[in-house]
């Protein structure tokens, strides 16, 4: 049976990827769309790593899949590049929580570009590939972003001590 504090806890980790949803589907102008960064792979890679007994490859494909029927895409697309981006975090999440931020940025960096190569793959499977560079946008975006994102979900976490 779960106590109070985990089922807060729970319900902290849900919240800040609900959170991550919205700001992936909020309508942003053109040139918005362009640079987005990919919140709900921050929000993955910060729980992964805070938590990987609670945040793993099962939570990484259900968030994909809410993401393909958000964006009307491939059944599993997303899904295939959240739960390959968790299993790379389950087993090398000691070794990246001890990198300063910045090297952390860095490698985030490239697990938005194997994310996005995968869904580039996908997409050139299907006839709908988009030009490459405009893929590589939203990983710079989300890389800068990250030390941002750590600080603000590691204060949340201590504050609701989600353990």
């Amino acid at each position: 049976m779960a106590t109070i504090a985990q089922q807060r806890g729970g319900m902290v980790i849900f919240l800040s990827f609900v959170v991550a949803l919205m700001l992936t589907i909020i309508p942003l102008p053109t040139w918005g769309e362009e640079i987005r960064p990919h919140w709900v792979m921050i929000a993955l890679i910060y729980w992964a790593m805070a938590l990987p007994q609670r945040v793993g490859v099962g939570v990484g494909w259900i968030l994909g899949l809410l993401l393909d029927v958000i964006f009307d895409s491939v059944l599993g697309q997303h899904a295939l590049g959240l739960a390959i981006i968790a299993f790379f975090i389950a087993h090398l999440h000691q070794r990246q929580r001890v990198f300063p931020l910045w090297q952390q940025a860095i490698v985030v960096f490239f697990y938005c570009l194997v994310y996005s190569v995968i869904n580039l793959w996908i997409q050139g499977i299907t006839g709908n590939a988009p030009n490459f560079w405009l893929v590589l946008i939203p990983c710079f975006t989300t890389a800068i972003i990250w030390p941002f994102a750590f600080f603000l979900l590691r204060h949340i976490r201590r504050y609701y001590r989600v353990s």
